[in-house]
């Protein structure tokens, strides 16, 4: 029988283990099945950010949206409609909707009619 590697974190909670991999240390459910991370709205300044961004993508072009004040649910529900607003695919990842292409100004206006504070980042 294989033996089962875990580490606990200074607190006295699991955080990892090679049977679930990451565990949530407000919850101590496995990450996927975290029940606490539906209600967390990310920190910021509550405006959305929207950016064109190539680096380390091949040299594809995206275009991505960070500093939306949502919860999980809605934020995946806002990707989902900007996606399907541009036309194009896209993905969610940390709280960052991500769009495939450039379509900075689009989405500068989508969320401004929306109701959200969205400003140009970058260049």
């Amino acid at each position: 029988m294989a033996k089962k590697a875990s580490s606990f974190s200074a607190l006295g909670g699991l955080v990892y283990s090679t049977d679930a991999g990451r565990h949530c240390p407000a919850c101590g459910k496995p990450a996927d099945a975290c029940i606490c991370k539906q209600h967390v709205i990310p920190e910021g300044d509550g405006i959305a950010r929207v950016r064109r961004e190539s680096k380390g993508r091949g040299g594809k072009t995206v275009t991505t949206v960070s500093g939306v004040p949502l919860a999980l649910e809605q934020l995946k529900e806002l990707a989902t409609n900007l996606k399907r607003r541009c036309g194009t695919g896209g993905a969610l990842k940390d709280g960052v909707i991500e769009i495939q292409g450039d379509h900075v100004e689009l989405l500068l206006g989508e969320l401004t009619k929306l109701g959200f504070k969205a400003k140009k980042s970058g260049g």
